[in-house]
C-alpha cells in the first residue's frame, strides 16, 4: 500500500500506525489537507479535509467507479450544499457526507486491512 499526503514525501507499505498519524494531522487550511491509500492493483481511497470536516472517496478498478462515504443522519450543522474547502479546492458535499478524522482514519484501516467497512458508514456512486 501507497500512502500519500499533500506536501509530505509518499510512504510504500505504509502500516497501520503511519496511516493514523497522518490522517489525524490533516486539516482543511495547512500543509496538509488530503491523502490517500492505494493498493497494487489500483484501488484507493482519499480524504480531503481534517478534524471534523472530511470527505471519503474510494476508486475500485474493477467497477471503474468512485463512491463516495455518507452516514445515515444529517449533519445539521452543514445542511445538503455547504462547501467544504480545502487546499486543491472546493467540493460541494451533502449533509450526510460530513465525518470525523476518527471515522476517517478507520475507513484507511479497513482499506488497508482488507477488512469491511463499518455498517454505519454506506457509499454512494460520484457523478463523473
Amino acid at each position: 500500500m501507497k500512502l500519500e499526503c499533500e506536501g509530505q514525501p509518499a510512504i510504500l507499505d505504509a502500516d497501520e500506525e503511519q496511516v493514523a498519524k497522518r490522517i489525524r494531522k490533516l486539516r482543511n487550511c495547512g500543509p496538509c489537507s488530503f491523502a490517500s491509500l492505494t493498493d497494487a492493483e489500483g484501488n484507493s481511497i482519499h480524504v480531503v479535509g481534517g478534524g471534523a470536516t472530511c470527505m471519503v472517496e474510494r476508486f475500485v478498478v474493477s467497477a471503474a467507479k468512485r463512491f463516495r462515504a455518507f452516514q445515515g443522519r444529517p449533519n445539521p450543522v452543514f445542511p445538503d450544499g455547504t462547501i467544504l474547502a480545502y487546499a486543491a479546492g472546493e467540493i460541494r458535499m451533502k449533509s450526510d457526507e460530513w465525518l470525523l478524522s476518527e471515522t476517517v482514519a478507520e475507513l484507511f484501516l479497513c482499506f488497508l486491512r482488507g477488512r469491511p467497512y463499518p455498517q454505519r458508514v454506506s457509499w454512494r456512486t460520484t457523478p463523473d
